[in-house]
């Protein structure tokens, strides 16, 4: 969808009716998966309608390629028509492959134009790419759908993070594609190498740079994490969103910060209740409507997901965006994912409410949560880095017990507990390029 061609949602709705009626029959003739998955639902394709489909879930996933290796039996054609590989990243359990015909593979680079169109990408970008260019998905359809376009793409793979910010800067970039944590990261490396006597300041070293798109966790449409990404870059933060099991189907309009257009010409969107599995009227205008991210992709017929859950809790915008498209939109983006929820002394705790707290004070570099019990009661602890420094003088000490209370009574003010807050050297908490993984579940007595 251009924004030189309006589309109605009665234009969308037709669409998705059409490549439906295509992609149900295609992978009920010849996919194993969805076979045998439909069969053992006792589904009539002739006669139930979409909403009786059965929900799919990453467990079955798992479960399937476990069975079924190694790519699993949600393949539609014979594994010599498929020329893409890639893996998921295994943040949330057991690693996926994942294989794409050519015909998908073009379908996920024509969602990557229109996400572009969603972002304000100009002709005369250059995008860099600092990320490992490894089996993950990662940004992979992102460079060849920008260089389809006819852009200029930078691969930054194998390099430091010293090494790409200089790449970065000598070739002017204007657009970098990564993870929120390592644009975070590559700005604090700019800040550190600008002190260095004879270099540029990290202002100079990123001023080609005018638009950062984020993906792959939580961080973007995060008031907090945004400011101090873009403070650190001088250049404005665009939220992607996109999984390996379902493609590239989400990002931020440039016109509207803070939310996330769904590509609803490439896929279905529902919001379910996670506990009933029921899906919301979104039609129904006279209640807030939050709850789990359910997708059906409809141009990747060689892999495709029909009704996956997704584990990413969003909430529906009402509100008509100023960009004047009508795609659906999730206030917020991703809110939190429901694997992730740690309920606190009775309170249901998304860690992206506590990052979005954390995120406001200057002070802190990084972080990681680790819930705990204690006299059988779970309670949070967050071990953070910050620019206060770990000696054992008696001022440094003053300074971390102040700012650690500051934080605290933060996150009381507004989640109603109160954590546990410790502090730890700099750089010995993980640094990632790819998802970072902050939440540990170890259970003990803490320390």
């Amino acid at each position: 969808m251009s924004h030189s061609q309006p589309i109605s949602r009665e234009q969308i709705q037709e669409t998705q009716s059409r490549r439906l009626r295509k992609l149900i029959p295609t992978v009920a003739e010849s996919n194993r998966f969805w076979q045998s998955k439909w069969q053992a639902a006792g589904v009539d394709l002739a006669k139930a309608d979409f909403s009786k489909l059965p929900l799919t879930t990453k467990a079955e996933l798992v479960e399937d390629h476990e069975a079924h290796p190694p790519y699993g039996s949600n393949l539609t054609l014979d594994v010599g028509a498929y020329s893409r590989f890639c893996q998921t990243s295994g943040t949330t359990g057991q690693p996926l492959r994942w294989l794409d015909t050519p015909d998908s593979w073009q379908w996920m680079l024509g969602c990557w134009e229109q996400l572009f169109e969603l972002a304000g990408l100009r002709a005369d970008d250059r995008l860099a790419f600092p990320f490992s260019f490894g089996p993950f998905l990662g940004f992979w359809a992102a460079f060849e759908g920008a260089a389809r376009l006819g852009r200029l793409c930078l691969p930054c793979g194998g390099m430091s993070s010293e090494a790409r910010l200089r790449f970065i800067e000598e070739n002017q970039a204007t657009v970098v594609c990564c993870t929120p944590t390592y644009a975070l990261r590559l700005a604090e490396v700019a800040a550190d190498l600008a002190k260095q006597p004879g270099n540029s300041t990290a202002s100079e070293m990123l001023k080609s740079v005018r638009l950062l798109i984020v993906a792959g966790e939580p961080g973007g449409s995060i008031t907090s994490i945004r400011r101090k990404i873009e403070a650190g870059w001088g250049a404005r933060v665009i939220d992607h969103w996109g999984m390996t099991e379902v493609g590239p189907l989400a990002a931020e309009c440039v016109e509207n910060p803070g939310g996330l257009h769904i590509l609803e010409t490439e896929c279905i969107a529902e919001i379910i209740d996670s506990a009933t599995e029921q899906p919301f009227d979104l039609n129904d205008k006279s209640a807030t409507i939050r709850g789990e991210l359910v997708i059906t992709n409809l141009g990747r017929i060689g892999s495709p997901m029909i009704r996956y859950r997704t584990g990413d809790i969003v909430e529906l915008d009402r509100q008509p965006c100023p960009c004047g498209r009508p795609l659906m939109r999730l206030k917020g983006g991703i809110l939190g994912r429901v694997d992730d929820m740690l309920t606190i002394r009775g309170n249901n705790v998304f860690p992206t409410a506590v990052e979005a707290i954390l995120r406001e004070f200057p002070e802190v570099i990084e972080y990681q949560f680790e819930e705990v019990t204690r006299d059988s009661m779970p309670q949070l602890r967050i071990d953070v880095e910050t620019t206060v420094g770990l000696s054992n003088s008696e001022s440094e000490m003053k300074q971390f017990t102040l700012l650690a209370e500051r934080i605290a009574a933060a996150i009381h003010d507004r989640l109603h507990f109160r954590p546990e807050i410790v502090a730890v050297p700099t750089l010995s908490l993980p640094r990632s390029e790819l998802k970072s993984q902050r939440l540990r579940r170890r259970k003990g007595t803490g320390s």
